[in-house]
């Protein structure tokens, strides 16, 4: 008898590997929810999943879910060190390279549940888009191992360290800063849904992507735009 498994995401790696899993995998039923609007009760009861996977998932999923279904969540720190929003740009704005994509249960307190697996994930070079394409590819292998040997669930342990969610505004380039961190700062909000890094002048916005670490210098695309707040003047 099939069983039955949902992943809930909404980033288009994501959506390629659960395409790829499905194709490949004839002996289980898989099931995707693409819209946080889909994530009710109703909806996942008659699926009746053995697991729900949230890849990348940034919104609070409700309490009758995750209290009736198993429910794994992914998240790229080395729990609990790094608990909270934003852990690729926290991680790597705090020059940290080496860290884990850790598959966790969901509980009520944000990434607090226990862990059913860790695994390596380094942040050195790439773009935010290329890494967490790379940090997809670790997930889904961790999602294959999940239903294939139910690991042993295991408390965090250590000292707790919580981050905040960043905002827009913490996506300008810091002043005074060396190349490697210019070149981190530009690379780590290069990815769809992020507010790329920028600077502004009194008249103009100046965003970048695609940066390049070269030998005494950082090269990245640009784009110029008239200042949203003279705009509306």
């Amino acid at each position: 008898m099939k069983n039955n498994y949902l992943v809930a995401t909404v980033k288009s790696w994501n959506i390629k590997n659960f395409y790829k899993l499905k194709k490949e995998d004839k002996k289980n039923n898989w099931y995707i929810i693409t819209d946080k609007k889909d994530l009710n009760y109703e909806k996942i009861n008659k699926i009746n999943p053995e697991y729900i996977f949230f890849p990348h998932w940034s919104w609070i999923i409700p309490e009758e879910i995750y209290n009736n279904f198993k429910c794994i969540v992914f998240h790229m720190t080395d729990l609990p060190f790094g608990r909270g929003g934003s852990p690729l740009q926290n991680l790597i704005s705090r020059g940290i390279y080496k860290t884990k994509v850790c598959a966790i249960k969901v509980v009520k307190e944000l990434d607090a549940g226990d862990i059913y697996l860790k695994k390596n994930l380094n942040l050195k070079d790439g773009s935010a888009k290329e890494i967490f394409k790379k940090a997809s590819d670790i997930t889904f292998s961790m999602i294959k191992e999940t239903i294939e040997k139910n690991p042993i669930l295991k408390k965090q342990e250590g000292k707790v360290v919580k981050f905040k969610r960043r905002t827009p505004d913490e996506s300008r380039i810091p002043e005074e800063r060396d190349l490697r961190k210019i070149y981190d700062w530009i690379r780590m909000l290069d990815a769809e849904g992020y507010p790329p890094a920028f600077i502004e002048t009194k008249e103009l916005t100046l965003e970048f992507n695609k940066a390049k670490f070269k030998e005494g210098y950082v090269k990245a695309n640009v784009k110029i735009k008239k200042r949203a707040d003279k705009d509306e003047k």
